[in-house]
């Protein structure tokens, strides 16, 4: 799937270091950024195509949440699937907007829904990184920035993550104080680590002027960290980032936020990824979950028990894993290749999640149900040997 380049994308890029010969490969990377949001995550599709062979197992490898809408989106999802016929009969599109920024208590002319963040990302990548203005993020985090960034040819600069802690942002900026997007994933996937709001801020008031920081919050409704939401203002050099495939269950529904000064969303729109519209399942169920704020922390405390069991266990078998984690997933270092403990786990049904090749021996978990950690626990038993 190819997308055509706007003119005025096109002179945003000239203006940026491209050359004309580039258009025709950033349309194709947009272009398969729309058609599969797993493009340029990795080994995602592996992980989902492993998931769909182990029938009845236990899948705990790609940070999905263990069930599916709250009811109240269920029932919207129904209601609307019967109008289905039409684009969006009753304006879901900016009651969802609506719902959003009254809910977050931001105007509404900060917010866009898209089909999911996976989009969004590739396209905030491609809206501020060029040749000459690169990105830069912590390592291990999510990979989809950097293969993006690698597409275009932007300059690409990790900083380490330290064990248990949130984003280095001094490390981050010491590593390209000219880049033209810093990227923070926090809660952070792999790590489930959070950066502080203290630290945001710092960077914000240290990078270079022109650059945009990108702070993707996929986790934070698992998260009682506070939003960065706080910091947007009248910023034009922030985003915020959110999806509904995590907490809300919605990861096959496709659905997402941005939220950023209105000539900001202009800027990303130009890099748009998105075929088309949202469909109006997906806006109808996103609004009705969205203020469940009781059920959110029901869910909330249930992964959190089940996360805080399964670690208290392995610490007891003294398996070592990450502390500092915040979300639904944890690292366990197995002190020996990750890729072995995963091989053997499937051989009980279970699927973890990868491991990044800075730490080759440390897989990442993702928090499921009661019973997908009681048999994660029951399958380490079988298999583990130090």
């Amino acid at each position: 799937m190819v997308v055509s380049l706007q003119e005025n994308a096109q002179q945003d890029l000239i203006d940026r270091g491209f050359s004309r010969r580039n258009f025709g490969k950033i349309a194709a990377l947009l272009g398969a950024a729309a058609a599969s949001p797993t493009a340029f995550i990795g080994t995602a599709e592996a992980q989902q195509q492993a998931a769909r062979s182990l029938k009845g197992g236990t899948i705990i490898g790609a940070n999905e949440c263990w069930t599916g809408p709250f009811a109240s989106g269920v029932q919207a999802i129904a209601k609307y699937a019967a109008s289905g016929n039409r684009y969006d009969p009753d304006d879901l599109k900016d009651k969802l907007i609506t719902t959003v920024a009254s809910t977050e208590g931001v105007p509404e002319s900060v917010v866009r829904i898209w089909p999911g963040s996976g989009g969004p990302l590739v396209s905030i990548v491609a809206a501020f990184c060029s040749p000459t203005k690169g990105l830069v993020t912590v390592d291990p985090t999510f990979e989809s920035a950097w293969r993006t960034a690698a597409y275009l040819g932007a300059p690409l600069a990790k900083a380490p993550q330290t064990i248990g802690k949130g984003a280095d942002v001094k490390a981050m900026l010491a590593s390209n104080p000219n880049a033209g997007l810093y990227y923070i994933c926090t809660p952070n996937n792999p790590t489930g680590t959070v950066t502080s709001l203290a630290d945001i801020q710092w960077l914000l008031d240290n990078k270079p002027a022109g650059s945009m920081v990108l702070v993707d919050e996929a986790y934070i409704h698992f998260s009682e960290a506070p939003s960065a939401l706080k910091l947007l203002g009248n910023r034009k050099d922030l985003i915020v980032m959110r999806t509904f495939s995590k907490l809300f269950g919605m990861a096959g529904i496709r659905l997402g936020l941005t939220f950023a000064a209105p000539e900001v969303q202009q800027k990303i729109a130009l890099y748009n990824a998105v075929s088309g519209g949202i469909s109006i399942t997906a806006m109808a169920c996103g609004a009705a979950v969205y203020t469940e704020a009781g059920l959110i922390k029901a869910r909330r405390n249930e992964m959190i028990a089940n996360r805080e069991e399964t670690l208290a266990w392995l610490g007891k078998k003294g398996i070592e894993y990450h502390p500092g984690a915040e979300a639904n997933m944890f690292m366990v270092n197995w002190k020996k290749p990750a890729k072995e403990m995963q091989t053997a786990l499937l051989t009980q049904q279970v699927q973890i999640g990868r491991n990044w090749p800075i730490w080759p021996t440390t897989s990442r978990i993702t928090v499921g149900s009661a019973q997908d950690m009681a048999n994660f626990r029951a399958a380490v038993e079988k298999t583990y040997k130090a």
